[in-house]
């Protein structure tokens, strides 16, 4: 092949791009590659677009949509795959690129293995578990933010947070995103900020990208330290459809980090108007509340007992005075009662007064050894001596004849 000299007569962008494409596609007009899926996006037009990678190097690749409608396979970011396809350049980025025809699996990618096996990992010890993550703070007074200094995650955030939240401090540790060494700087920032004491929650993430650009975010040590934070920590991975490990682990997940942004930094104007609404609601409750006690008030001063005060004591008074004398004629009537009583009592009592049945000129007979009263002349035998007791003395007297009919004794 012909060596191309343009020393004499310079040439075009377009005309060494030109060349270069068609020097490719000569050379390499069908190529049978084997490597690992990164960064799969199809588009809207139907085609897709990605790149090949192994170990040591990445290749672009297109895939028209006719090709793509015959796959018989889904694909994804981490999938080993054999391609065939022709070499070409893209004339506008000046970008060697696959035209790919044909693709099939060839295997699992080592990196995607790599996150399913650390994701069982973490998950089988409970690290994902949804009890044991925090709730964010509704309004924090501070916000500490863990990513580069220079990408545009944090020009997202710091806007978001200027709009929404004027005056809201934040506190940024500068850390690279990408790159090996990347997690460890992560994992150190979120360490550093969560026990300053200075901020309430932490964000840390950065922009979308291929599996490859967001792995440091899937680093074992990385998600253990967002797990122990003192502090609520918000993962803000990538876009929509990325997730890593750190957002499994971490208390919340915000698909893009300015997402985050709003999830820390309700709007103070919003809230200045919910805060005004409520404060109106209050007032009008007050205010109702203080005419129903009006009214209440005025009807009770309206009443017939305070206009005329002095006749509804007067009349207290007299039911006093009365139930007074029910009681006086009460507590006679029961003392009248009770004397009565007890005079019958009495005079019952004093009817088995012995001395008064004594007057009468009956006697009390009795044993003369056991005093016992002999009430019958039956079981009383001759030479037994008995008592007599009169009213004003007694005699003691020797039984002579048990006859009945008969009794003769003398005195002691």
């Amino acid at each position: 092949m012909a060596r191309i000299n343009s020393e004499k007569e310079p040439l075009s962008v377009s005309q060494v791009t030109a060349m270069i494409r068609a020097r490719l596609e000569e050379e390499f007009p069908r190529v049978h590659i084997e490597g690992e899926i990164s960064n799969w996006r199809p588009a809207a037009s139907g085609h897709v677009y990605f790149a090949l990678k192994d170990e040591g190097a990445l290749l672009g690749a297109v895939m028209w949509k006719s090709t793509r409608l015959r796959l018989q396979d889904e694909f994804q970011d981490g999938d080993r795959v054999k391609a065939r396809g022709a070499i070409s350049v893209y004339d506008r980025r000046g970008q060697y690129q696959l035209i790919v025809d044909s693709l099939k699996p060839a295997g699992e990618g080592v990196l995607w293995k790599k996150f399913e096996e650390l994701k069982l990992k973490l998950e089988a010890e409970g690290l994902f578990d949804p009890s044991r993550k925090r709730e964010i703070p509704a309004l924090p007074m501070s916000v500490g933010v863990v990513t580069s200094p220079t990408g545009a995650a944090i020009r997202d955030v710091l806007s978001i947070l200027s709009r929404r939240a004027p005056g809201l401090p934040v506190y940024i540790w500068p850390a690279r995103v990408q790159g090996e060494g990347a997690a460890r700087e992560i994992a150190n920032g979120v360490r550093k900020l969560a026990e300053s004491g200075l901020v309430d929650v932490l964000v840390t993430g950065r922009g979308g990208g291929s599996l490859e650009d967001l792995w440091e975010f899937n680093d074992e040590t990385l998600a253990r330290t967002i797990a122990a934070s003192p502090v609520p920590v918000i993962s803000a991975v990538g876009h929509e459809t990325d997730f890593t490990i750190c957002d499994f682990v971490a208390d919340l997940r915000a698909p893009t980090p300015s997402a985050a942004a709003e999830l820390v930094s309700r709007d103070r104007i919003q809230l200045r108007s919910q805060v005004a609404d409520s404060l109106r609601r209050l007032d009008r409750t007050i205010e109702s509340w203080l005419q129903s006690l009006r009214r209440q008030l005025d009807g009770t001063m309206d009443s017939h007992a305070l206009r005329q005060p002095e006749m509804r004591l007067r009349e207290a008074q007299q039911r006093t005075d009365d139930a007074l004398r029910r009681l006086d004629l009460a507590v006679t009537d029961g003392i009248t009662t009770a004397r009565h009583r007890t005079q019958a009592a009495t005079a019952a009592l004093q009817g088995h007064n012995p001395d008064l049945i004594l007057q009468k000129g009956y006697a009390i007979v009795t044993d003369a050894s056991s005093d016992r009263v002999l009430s019958r002349s039956k079981g009383v035998r001759s030479g037994r001596q008995i008592r007599t007791r009169f009213v004003d003395g007694a005699v003691r007297s020797i039984v002579t004849d048990d006859d009945p009919d008969l009794f003769e004794g003398g005195m002691d």
